[in-house]
């Protein structure tokens, strides 16, 4: 055991009892909750090594009593699943650049520059966060249909450009934390407003930036509507869209272990860039983080 546990323990032990049966329900419901959210991804996981007449059966067999991995085989070899994710990665890659850019311009504006209408504007970008996307819809949709844009990536590119209510508000408040002292000394050295953002603002900010990355990919990863409603030629489907191409269900002709396959593959990406990551993600969701030396 390192300092950090046995410190951990004796803090623990010095608990009074009742401490002591509250530490045991909470991590007892931690745990409860966590396994209820593992049980799809294990169901999942658990039919992709199925055959597809197996997957649904009564009870249910989480281990497989045969491992078929002829599933993945016939997903890489029967579906253009590479071609798929590409699409996916392009989509996600010019995301992340854009959204972190202009949300990390605008927060920084926020946070540094004092003007009567700071607080009332950063107010009314907090607010467009309670519009529900469904009221914006079908008007995005005719402006981009209007500009030739349907069936193109860019109406799920574009609209990045303009940063979002919440990375800007988690931005804003990290950049806050860092002492003010360090602008001041680099305007004495010459330095300019962009100067400071990009060498002394962007990388302190890494922990924030590299949350708001995870989450950008997290979000157009997994997006499933957006390309639905833009795209129509299935060359240009991003992974989760690609996916719904495999159900044929209304014909009875769904292969649904590799179905399961390729939902499992397609999970790997996300769930990776969150083990490499988790402890940046940590850090960078603590919006009053300090800066010390």
């Amino acid at each position: 055991m390192n300092n950090k546990q046995i410190k951990t323990f004796k803090q623990i032990s010095a608990l009074p009892p009742k401490g002591k049966l509250l530490l045991v329900l909470k991590y007892s419901f931690l745990i409860g909750l966590t396994i209820a959210f593992l049980i799809p991804i294990v169901w999942t996981l658990s039919g992709s090594l199925k055959p597809s007449g197996r997957i649904f059966t009564v009870p249910i067999e989480w281990i497989p009593s045969t491992f078929h991995w002829e599933n993945y085989t016939n997903l890489l070899e029967k579906f253009p699943f590479f071609k798929y994710a590409l699409n996916s990665f392009t989509l996600v890659g010019f995301n992340m650049v854009f959204t972190i850019t202009s949300s990390l311009l605008v927060a920084y504006g926020f946070a540094r520059f004092r003007h009567p209408w700071n607080q009332k504007v950063f107010i009314f970008v907090l607010a467009t966060m309670m519009i529900p996307p469904q009221v914006t819809l079908i008007p995005q949709f005719l402006i981009f249909s209007e500009l030739g844009w349907v069936n193109t990536y860019l109406p799920l590119i574009v609209p990045n450009l303009f940063g979002s209510a919440f990375n800007i508000f988690l931005m804003r408040q990290f950049i806050m934390g860092i002492p003010r002292s360090l602008d001041e000394s680099a305007y004495m050295d010459g330095a300019s407003s962009f100067g400071i953002l990009t060498r002394i603002i962007v990388p302190l900010c890494m922990p924030v930036i590299i949350t708001i990355g995870v989450f950008t990919f997290n979000s157009n990863w997994n997006d499933f509507m957006g390309p639905l409603i833009y795209l129509s030629s299935q060359e240009k489907y991003p992974l989760q869209l690609a996916l719904y191409t495999l159900d044929a269900g209304r014909q009875g002709l769904t292969d649904f272990g590799m179905l399961f396959a390729a939902s499992i593959v397609a999970l790997i990406p996300p769930l990776l860039l969150f083990v490499l990551l988790q402890n940046q993600i940590m850090a960078g969701i603590k919006l009053g983080g300090s800066v010390k030396g």
